[in-house]
């Protein structure tokens, strides 16, 4: 008996239970680990669980920081290629981006981290595109805009983008907006414009280009929104079925649209390192905004690129002390108060949208037990006739 206390109380007894304790902590870590990583998997092999991935993971704030920290990077880095680099093929260099993104795609493929797409027949293959199709112009002729006009004219083409969706979806799927979101987006266009007016230069071309533009773009925002909102897609599953069409329509409008010579271009490995990072940008920007149009919609994108040139254009103002003007800094400062109240004015339909669905959920149960009520009542008289016939 002493001997026994002795080896439970002893040395040899504690250092044993202490490492079978830390052996059952490790074991316990170690399951609730491989349980994460077969939930994530699963939920990966299917659309609704992929979806719901991606809305519990990238909400509306998450994915409108995501691009617009993006956004401003690819400008940043596209200035570069085309500037400094001289790379002149915007055509040219959107097929890279979307190659580049195609490839990435494919890696998440091939290591099962891609998720599933919807089944064929809840989406038609029209749709997908379609998509493909915008996609390609939207992008290609906003870089031709760009490079042809000043980014003041390219901003009030853009402006032009937001009533264009709001008509779009009204003609599409009939969906209306309020009185108060129009008086804000109208204070927002406002804003936009008298910022940018002191920059707009522009020729025929780029002129034509820009009003071609427009169509497409609002196309594009609205129908990434669709699929993703009310289809089974997350924004990976809709970029890996829709880039080769994209990559397909950018290589047919490269011959027509890019200046000749990109061929003879010097691809050192200083001028393949920036045009790589573009590339590299250029897929963190079409995830990032496929992430926040299937959060958000397709207006409240727009709205966020615009909020990007006020900011952009004030953090000039306050850090490298650059002068746009007065009235162009009014401009900014009256665009995002317009954009501060039609966030607010989301936000108020959301919250309101979140306290309406416990309701109807509530009235789904009650009807349904209605429903099971009438149905055994109905067995019930059944059965007693059949007993009377009986």
């Amino acid at each position: 008996m002493g001997r026994f206390l002795d080896y439970l109380l002893g040395k040899d007894g504690t250092r044993r239970f202490i490492i079978k304790r830390k052996d059952s902590d490790a074991g316990e870590a170690g399951r609730a680990l491989e349980e994460l990583r077969s939930s994530l998997f699963n939920d990966l092999r299917t659309s609704e669980g992929a979806k719901r991935q991606q809305q519990r993971l990238c909400g509306p704030s998450v994915t409108l920081t995501f691009n617009f920290v993006v956004s401003v990077a690819i400008i940043m880095a596209n200035k570069l290629v085309m500037g400094k680099v001289g790379f002149n093929y915007p055509i040219f260099l959107t097929l890279i981006h979307y190659t580049s993104a195609w490839f990435l795609l494919a890696i998440f493929k091939a290591l099962s981290l891609l998720p599933v797409s919807p089944p064929s027949k809840s989406t038609p293959f029209s749709s997908l595109f379609a998509l493909g199709a915008v996609m390609s112009f939207s992008t290609g002729l906003a870089n031709i805009s760009l490079k042809h006009n000043s980014v003041g004219f390219y901003q009030m083409a853009k402006i032009a983008v937001t009533p264009t969706i709001v008509l779009a979806e009204f003609i599409l799927f009939t969906k209306k907006v309020s009185f108060n979101k129009v008086l804000s987006l109208a204070v927002v266009s406002v804003g936009v414009a008298v910022a940018t007016v002191t920059d707009l230069e522009f020729n025929f071309f780029g002129a034509c280009i820009a009003l071609a533009w427009i169509v497409p773009s609002a196309i594009n925002k609205i129908l990434w929104s669709n699929l993703q909102q009310k289809g089974n897609w997350t924004a990976l599953a809709l970029m890996w079925k829709t880039t080769p069409i994209t990559i397909f329509f950018l290589l047919a409008l490269m011959p027509w649209l890019d200046p000749p010579g990109v061929l003879s271009f010097a691809w050192d490995l200083n001028n393949t390192s920036a045009i790589a990072v573009s590339a590299l940008l250029g897929f963190l920007l079409q995830w990032s905004g496929a992430l926040a149009l299937g959060a958000t919609s397709a207006t409240s994108h727009v709205v966020l690129g615009q909020f990007k040139t006020c900011v952009i254009l004030l953090g000039g103002y306050l850090i490298f002390s650059s002068d746009p003007g007065v009235l162009s800094i009014c401009g900014a400062v009256t665009a995002l108060c317009g954009m501060s109240v039609y966030t607010s004015l989301n936000l108020q339909e959301a919250k309101e949208s979140s306290k309406l669905l416990p309701k109807q959920n509530a009235s789904l149960v009650k009807t349904k037990s209605n429903v099971a009520a009438v149905n055994l009542e109905k067995l019930e008289v059944k059965s007693d006739t059949a007993e009377t016939v009986v």
